[in-house]
């Protein structure tokens, strides 16, 4: 009855609960909003950060994949982007 309210049921229904989903957008929209709607650029700029070196240490959705890169699903792709996180000091993202 709750699923209308988790918009990743939302946009990609066909594939809830499959751990599939791309969680990246999802979570640089919560980098929009601390951004744009909270006037938090530094934590913003973390995650976005976070992301970028999630891609580029290889990890990939389904719908990302390509060759010679690590096929993650939905959780561990979050679990790579919140370990990034860890090791973005906020300092490192500022220069």
């Amino acid at each position: 009855a709750q699923d209308f309210l988790n918009p990743c049921m939302v946009s990609a229904p066909d594939i809830a609960g499959e751990d599939k989903a791309n969680p990246l957008a999802m979570v640089l929209s919560a980098a929009m909003l601390l951004k744009y709607g909270l006037s938090e650029e530094d934590a913003a700029n973390r995650i976005e950060c976070a992301v970028l070196a999630t891609l580029d240490k290889g990890f990939r959705t389904a719908d990302l994949m390509s060759p010679g890169q690590t096929l993650v699903g939905c959780a561990k792709m979050g679990e790579e982007v919140l370990k990034a996180l860890d090791l973005l000091s906020p300092a490192a993202v500022l220069s």
